[in-house]
């Protein structure tokens, strides 16, 4: 059985983030703006929400170019 992407503590998906050498460039208005330079536009998450919902994570994963394996391997790592 696959292992579930809900209740990712936001905590966690920002350690994601930074294996994958995003930085934290701002955050603005309860959401924090992180980029990488190859990436044609930042990721979005919101600051205030923890647990993350699995449609930030899907969507965010989109725009970094991973996938959910990964990040479900990632979290068996930590």
């Amino acid at each position: 059985m696959a292992a579930s992407l809900k209740n990712v503590p936001l905590r966690t998906f920002r350690e994601f983030l930074e294996y994958k050498n995003l930085k934290h460039i701002r955050t603005s208005g309860g959401h924090e703006v992180w980029s990488r330079g190859d990436l044609s536009r930042p990721v979005i998450i919101q600051s205030h929400i923890d647990p993350v919902p699995e449609f930030i994570i899907k969507r965010n994963l989109s725009t970094i170019g991973s996938n959910r394996d990964e990040f479900i391997e990632f979290l068996k790592g930590i």
